[in-house]
């Protein structure tokens, strides 16, 4: 049986194995996209990257309803899943910036594709 995010039409694999699952596996491209976007503002949080490289300030400032808390583990859950890299700037006081990584820019397309999906739903 066929992932069912996964139907064969247009734009979809065909002849993956990964495809051919009866439940949602962890090695299936789907269930990776989806884990590294989990989370409410994770989205946000890349949208805002996606201008470019930001210290965790310009973040607070770009999602004031976000809490440090949230922010945080977003931003450590996107490191963890290659998304995000976070480079400690010497100087006094330190700054830390954040950047996505090149696979983490990959997602603006899929970010687009979300946002005219559920356009749509209009």
């Amino acid at each position: 049986m066929t992932h069912r995010t996964v139907g064969g039409g247009p734009g979809l694999p065909a002849g993956d194995p990964r495809a051919l699952v009866d439940a949602p596996s962890p090695d299936c491209p789907v269930e990776i996209a989806l884990a590294a976007l989990r989370g409410r503002w994770t989205t946000l949080v890349v949208r805002e990257l996606l201008g470019g490289e930001r210290g965790y300030g310009e973040l607070r400032a770009a999602l004031p309803k976000l809490s440090d808390k949230v922010l945080s583990e977003r931003l450590a859950q996107l490191a963890g899943a290659g998304v995000v890299v976070r480079e400690r700037r010497p100087g006094w006081p330190p700054t830390v910036r954040y950047a996505l990584t090149p696979r983490g820019r990959e997602l603006g397309p899929v970010l687009q594709a979300l946002w005219d999906w559920g356009a749509a739903a209009d």
